[in-house]
């Protein structure tokens, strides 16, 4: 793309969270951030892989952004497979071990402990689909026609 200038998202979060959409994109996922899976709930990467699974991922910039966390509990119940997303000086040992565990900077990211599987019920594995559905199309549609989304939150 000659002539653009592509800028790193501000916050160290989202930089963190730019690395893992890259990484999980080349496993074939599709991904969305600032996702709400539930009222009250807003994930910072969700994904979808090619088997219809879904992967959370929450970006932890520091110690006390971790520590001030309380609700990625919640989170664990909208996915199969949940992650941490750390920079590499973040102290892993604060993370809980029957978590997954991503390294990650703006530019990609690599996982160092996968995560357990716990599957989805049928009936909130539908309810995520067609969240995420819903929000990847009107994200799409916003892109196209930002005019006729113009206050719109999605």
């Amino acid at each position: 793309m000659s002539g653009t200038t592509l800028s790193l998202p501000a916050m160290p979060g989202q930089r963190l969270a730019r690395g893992v959409a890259r990484l999980l994109r080349s496993m074939d996922h599709a991904v969305l951030t600032e996702f709400v899976p539930s009222r009250g709930l807003r994930v910072d990467v969700i994904s979808m892989g090619p088997k219809g699974e879904f992967w959370i991922v929450e970006c932890k910039s520091c110690r006390a952004d971790f520590m001030g966390d309380r609700k990625w509990q919640g989170y664990v119940e909208w996915c199969d497979r949940y992650f941490w997303a750390v920079d590499c000086d973040f102290p892993t040992d604060l993370l809980p071990d029957d978590t997954g565990l991503i390294c990650a900077d703006a530019y990609g990211a690599e996982i160092q402990r996968m995560a357990p599987e716990t599957r989805l019920a049928g009936a909130r594995r539908s309810k995520v689909m067609r969240d995420f559905a819903r929000v990847s199309a009107l994200r799409l549609q916003g892109l196209t026609d930002p005019e006729a989304f113009s206050g719109a939150a999605f």
